[in-house]
């Protein structure tokens, strides 16, 4: 049995492990309290955040689970008051992670985008990975386009640090390219959180379980320390009349993934866990599909769960290596970055220039 720690960080991170925790918990408000939950692994939660707003709202975290790091009512977007509120808090942080035991893996999920999530992940995954030595991946959403010039430098410096930093990989998951889940803000943000929970989940299962052909926390470890330290993942649920194939090309699809990528031209490695009942599990149709992937990418890592009765599920998950999306998402935080330059020299300019009119006089009465 895997043991697990999962921490949320800032707004965005809390309410995704709090997604996670409702999947496993089966989804009653109480079941927290009475329930079991689903874990094939051992897994400890932790949500953290400066905002206390933030972490009364979670429904399926457990209070002893939920840290508060004491700034006032959050870090409002700016990283570099992030990074100093870390710095004097880091004690209290580690402390909570050693009180848990020792691991196998950690996961860090946070908004690339926000204060305290993006500021405080890659310190915290680089504060844990000197202290312990087992692996901690990052998982990272990216904004809405259309949030706005800070969003999107926080962004971009964030990924920086990530890519550059101790986490072994990072799984990204971007809004802007789910935003079809939803039809307004709330239903897509819940049905984001909810879609990651049940892939999270799934890939966690299969991290630690039996399978005919094996993939294991190893074989995650290479799929995730390939290209640019990102990736992604896919999902496809299957039945009775439709075939695997079809099922495994889901994955890969603009409808099955959490990011916008072409697998065949931008993924460096993958691995590909399939469950299912084994009379829906036709072994010529998974090997054409994952000869015809691995033709393009190279190594591939495979895994089958069988499961009597069940109708197929399949998931991917990608290391991606050059991304147009990547690179895109790049130049949009160096405009927002100038653009957030050239608003502060206009207004300290026009202070200049109020301050010049004004020298030398005094009100008059």
């Amino acid at each position: 049995m895997l043991n697990v720690l999962i921490i949320g960080v800032g707004q965005c991170g809390n309410r995704i492990l709090d997604a996670i925790n409702k999947e496993a918990f089966g989804g009653g408000v109480l079941s927290k309290y009475y329930g079991s939950q689903k874990f094939t692994s051992h897994v400890e939660t932790i949500a953290i955040n400066t905002a206390m707003n933030d972490l009364k709202e979670l429904r399926f975290t457990k209070a002893k689970d939920r840290i508060h790091v004491p700034y006032l009512h959050g870090v409002g977007a700016n990283r570099n008051i992030g990074k100093q509120c870390f710095e004097d808090n880091k004690d209290l942080m580690l402390r909570a992670i050693e009180e848990r035991g020792d691991f196998d893996v950690a996961f860090v999920i946070a908004s690339a985008s926000g204060g305290t999530g993006s500021s405080f992940t890659p310190l915290l995954i680089d504060a844990i990975k000197k202290q312990y030595k087992y692996n901690v991946y990052g998982i990272l959403v990216l904004p809405f386009r259309e949030e706005g010039s800070i969003y999107l430098q926080n962004s971009i410096f964030c990924l920086k640090e990530m890519i550059a930093g101790s986490s072994d990989g990072n799984i990204i998951v971007d809004n802007q390219f789910l935003k079809h889940l939803g039809k307004d803000i709330k239903s897509a943000f819940d049905g984001i959180n909810n879609t990651f929970a049940q892939r999270f989940l799934f890939l966690l299962k299969a991290l630690d379980s039996e399978m005919m052909m094996v993939t294991d926390l190893g074989d995650f470890k290479t799929v995730m320390s390939g290209g640019s330290k990102l990736a992604t993942m896919g999902f496809g649920e299957g039945n009775k009349n439709l075939p695997i194939k079809a099922v495994i090309k889901h994955t890969l699809s603009h409808a099955g993934l959490l990011f916008e990528l072409d697998p065949y031209k931008e993924a460096n490695r993958a691995m590909i866990i399939i469950e299912g009942d084994k009379k829906y599990l036709n072994i010529n149709d998974i090997t054409t599909e994952v000869e015809q992937l691995s033709s393009k990418i190279g190594q591939i890592f495979k895994g089958v769960l069988l499961r009597n009765g069940e109708m197929p599920r399949v998931l991917t998950v990608l290391s991606i290596g050059a991304s147009a999306e990547i690179s895109k998402l790049f130049n949009l935080g160096v405009e927002a970055v100038h653009k957030e330059r050239e608003k502060k020299e206009q207004a300290a300019e026009m202070n200049k220039g109020i301050n010049q009119k004004l020298e030398g006089l005094e009100p008059q009465y």
